[in-house]
């Protein structure tokens, strides 16, 4: 005890400081924690500088409001997503109790009216069949007080009446059972009702097929009057279809024979090739460029399809494949000019004056002459040839190339698309040449053949 006193008396000067050394621990680890710190405030207005000192127990008091008010919104988060989804399940649960609730209240006003009906019903039924009763007794009494000649009377008129009284009393009979069976089944239904959670009313389902019926009658309504609509619009279209099927086959019809008329004259040279118009024009919708465009996709058609359309689609496969035709074919002439000084064939050598095959044709022109593309293509050569000079060759497609010889210049190198009327060169007098003229030549797979009909076309 002592030694607690000598302590408490070295260390504490009186009993208050004892008392507040924890409050006062605490508050320095406070001051440490958040020690008093100098702001300065620009005023730009005036342009002052204005300084202020937030104390410890300010900024304590800020950390405190700071946590105090995440920890509040953490928690008010927390409560309202995850009671919130709680709170409206119950919500609608309690609605539809509310809701089931209400039906069955109105199922039992339907229930109790109908039993209540029943009830005088059975009460009326009963009364009819007493009196009947009392009716039969009073005339069989009066039967018995007569005299003999007037008991066989009137026993004839009652047991006349009797019959009759006897049906009336057994339809009554019937009716009294049937209206105690609809009293059972209303009793049954009433029990089913306050006993069983997931009952259903007998009106409400009639109530509910009744629903259904009118709206599936309502739609079947619609639904022929959309199917009358539908006749007439496929009678238009049917129609339609008829007159452009038929105009489309008319104008199929004409560009093929105003085509096929184009390519009548080189007929005999692609003959002679080895090629047919069905083969060629098969080969143009399969060929691709970039000038030509893609391939050609076939309209394919079922069997059961009916002839015209079979008819038309050939006609539509054909028409495209000639027209694709007569864009690649190299068909006309180079130059403007066109005299030809010397034809395709056997002829005397300018040189040595003996017989020699000549591959192409030349045509008179200076030097300088444009010469142009016939068909679109892509250049394959350009530049110097043994016995040719300075040459341009293009690859037109399907096997088919020219060859421009005897250049002074090229216009064009070797990669380059050109398009018809494309300048390809000059005219010139290179390589083996006896004036400025045009060497032209149509190859097909790099064979030279009489290229005449082709420039003539």
């Amino acid at each position: 005890m002592k030694v607690m006193i000598d302590f408490i008396a070295r260390y504490f000067s009186s009993l208050w400081a004892l008392l507040t050394a924890p409050f006062r621990a605490i508050w320095h680890g406070i001051t440490r924690l958040f020690p008093a710190r100098d702001c300065t405030i620009m005023d730009t207005s005036d342009g002052d500088v204005l300084t202020y000192q937030q104390s410890s127990f300010w900024r304590f008091t800020k950390f405190c409001a700071f946590i105090t008010m995440t920890l509040w919104a953490s928690w008010s988060t927390y409560i309202y997503m995850y009671h919130r989804p709680l709170l409206q399940q119950r919500t609608q649960q309690l609605e539809q109790v509310r809701n089931q609730h209400n039906r069955q209240m109105s199922d039992l006003k339907i229930y109790l009216q109908k039993y209540t009906e029943l009830t005088k019903s059975l009460n009326l039924t009963d009364d009819k069949i007493l009196k009947a009763d009392k009716t039969e007794n009073t005339e069989k009494n009066i039967v018995k007080k007569g005299t003999k000649t007037e008991k066989n009377a009137k026993n004839s008129k009652t047991a006349t009446k009797n019959k009759s009284n006897d049906k009336e009393k057994e339809e009554l009979l019937n009716a009294k059972s049937k209206i105690i069976g609809e009293l059972d089944f209303l009793h049954t239904r009433i029990v089913e009702m306050m006993e069983d959670e997931n009952y259903t009313p007998e009106f409400e389902k009639v109530s509910e097929l009744s629903a259904e019926f009118e709206l599936v009658r309502n739609e079947n309504n619609n639904l022929k009057q959309r199917g009358i609509q539908t006749i007439d619009e496929v009678k238009e279209i049917a129609e339609a279809d008829q007159l452009i099927v038929e105009t489309i086959s008319k104008m199929t019809s004409e560009n093929i024979s105003e085509l096929r008329t184009q390519l009548k004259r080189i007929n005999t040279s692609i003959t002679k090739l080895g090629l047919n118009e069905p083969k060629l024009i098969e080969q143009a919708n399969k060929y691709s460029s970039q000038f030509i465009g893609a391939p050609f996709t076939q309209i394919k058609l079922s069997k059961n399809a009916d002839a015209k359309y079979k008819k038309l689609a050939q006609d539509i496969e054909e028409w495209h494949g000639m027209k694709r035709l007569v864009t690649i074919l190299p068909l006309g002439a180079p130059v403007n000019n066109t005299t030809i000084t010397s034809q395709y064939g056997i002829r005397n050598d300018p040189f040595t004056g003996k017989k020699k095959q000549h591959k192409g044709i030349d045509f008179a022109g200076k030097i300088g002459t444009e010469l142009y593309a016939v068909a679109p293509g892509r250049v394959v050569s350009s530049g110097e040839r043994s016995g040719y000079g300075t040459t341009v060759e293009i690859d037109h497609g399907l096997g088919f190339t020219t060859l421009y010889a005897h250049l002074s210049k090229t216009m064009v190198a070797r990669g380059d698309w050109v398009r018809p009327g494309s300048v390809v060169g000059l005219g010139g007098s290179s390589g083996r040449s006896t004036g400025p003229h045009l060497h032209y030549e149509i190859r097909y797979k790099g064979t030279p053949f009489n290229p005449t009909k082709f420039i003539k076309e």
